[in-house]
């Protein structure tokens, strides 16, 4: 994979700060659900807000 140029990378950080803001905030919605179903989909997204997070992150180790 080439390097990444400034610009890139600046989106790359951004990205993953969206997804962690995402992440906390989706969590945080999950732990106050009180139906079942509700935090079941708030837990989920949390999940894939970080697995999504995590794999831009895997950019910056490359």
């Amino acid at each position: 994979m080439p390097d990444l140029n400034q610009v890139e990378l600046q989106n790359l950080r951004h990205l993953i700060g969206v997804h962690e803001t995402a992440y906390q905030k989706l969590n945080t919605y999950s732990g106050q659900a009180v139906d079942p179903q509700i935090k079941q989909i708030f837990t989920k997204s949390a999940q894939d807000a970080l697995n999504t997070k995590q794999k831009l992150m895997s950019f910056l180790n490359n």
